[in-house]
């Protein structure tokens, strides 16, 4: 008090008075600040336990509380063991989420354990997922079944009218013709349907990738399907599966060419131990990539929408990756399908 600044010692007390202001400041914003985290804990709705370096329970919130239907007076001070998170955790593993990382408090270390309840996301998730298979299949076997229905009773007035038309055989022939087409539909959605229920695992030897592209290949005769140069690559992979992957990407980039008049053209590359097949059409490109790998969803008349999902199901079974994407500069897709195993040798030639 009644400090003056012409003199030292006077100087020396008004920085110490400055000092002391700054010091009761950062503690009353690490109060505030230690105040708001507690509020924030308390709230949240996961499970988060603290412990100290050994190994005892120093802060639970009250989702740890309703977790272990304890409290934490009754907690603290215990270890992860005692209190049976180990043994809860364990249980069902596939229903927790744990997160687990490390702080320091007064210069120790402890650690933080976050537990979250995953379970009803899991079920939502099951039963929008089970709608959209539900919402698929009324869809396709009302596509079929309603026709079929329409024309059996059409069929069914036409021979029972009397007289009999004179050409009541050629309609009948003609309502036969379109029933039996319609169930042929059905029957490949059900057989498509079936087939992504029943991937097995790949069995894994050695394939030479040129070999397989080029008799991939010579199966689409619709569009002009060019193999521009690249390496010459063996890899590790099922080579019906991949063959069956690599067809379905063909199809769909032909599809998209023949609508626009234009070619298909399939490169790939080695690069840190995998290879990156890329097929790129020259069609219109995507206006939507949201729903391209949901399974049975189409935008062509006699598709099924399983071919680009059982694509990807197989590059995943294989450790590797598919994507589908517009081409940059030029109208198009290109869909990349990358397989872990590869070993380049010598370059071929473009054909």
């Amino acid at each position: 008090r009644n400090v003056q600044r012409d003199d030292v010692l006077g100087d020396i007390l008004v920085e110490l008075n400055g000092l002391a202001s700054i010091m009761e400041s950062r503690k009353l914003e690490a109060v505030e600040a230690a105040a708001l985290l507690r509020a924030v804990l308390a709230e949240i709705d996961a499970a988060i336990f603290a412990f100290d370096a050994n190994g005892a329970l120093q802060l639970v919130n009250r989702a740890g509380e309703r977790l272990l239907a304890s409290t934490h007076e009754r907690l603290a001070g215990r270890t992860a063991n005692e209190i049976g998170l180990d043994e809860l955790l364990a249980s069902d593993t596939r229903r927790w989420n744990v997160r687990r990382s490390t702080f320091r408090e007064k210069g120790v270390e402890h650690t933080l354990l976050v537990v979250s309840d995953i379970s009803r996301a899991l079920r939502e998730e099951e039963i929008e997922a089970w709608r959209r298979i539900v919402r698929v299949l009324g869809h396709e076997l009302n596509n079929s079944l309603a026709p079929i229905k329409s024309i059996a009773t059409s069929v069914e007035r036409l021979v029972t009218r009397e007289p009999l038309a004179s050409d009541w055989q050629d309609d009948v022939l003609r309502g036969m013709r379109v029933v039996g087409s319609r169930a042929e539909s059905l029957t490949r959605f059900t057989r498509a349907y079936a087939q992504l229920a029943r991937l097995p695992e790949p069995q894994k030897r050695e394939v030479a990738l040129a070999d397989l592209v080029r008799r991939v290949a010579a199966l689409e005769t619709r569009v002009p399907v060019r193999i521009a140069a690249s390496p010459a690559v063996t890899i590790e992979a099922d080579e019906d599966q991949l063959e069956q992957a690599l067809i379905n990407l063909l199809k769909n980039a032909a599809d998209a060419s023949l609508e626009t008049g234009g070619a298909v053209t399939i490169h790939w590359r080695a690069a840190r131990g995998q290879c990156v097949i890329a097929i790129e059409d020259e069609g219109a490109g995507l206006t939507n990539s949201a729903n391209v790998f949901v399974p049975f969803f189409t935008t062509k008349p006699s598709g099924t929408g399983v071919g680009l999902f059982l694509s990807r199901q197989i590059a995943e079974a294989h450790g590797g990756t598919l994507t589908l994407e517009n081409r940059r500069g030029t109208r198009g897709c290109v869909a990349t399908l990358t397989v872990p195993g590869a070993q380049a040798h010598r370059l071929t030639g473009s054909q």
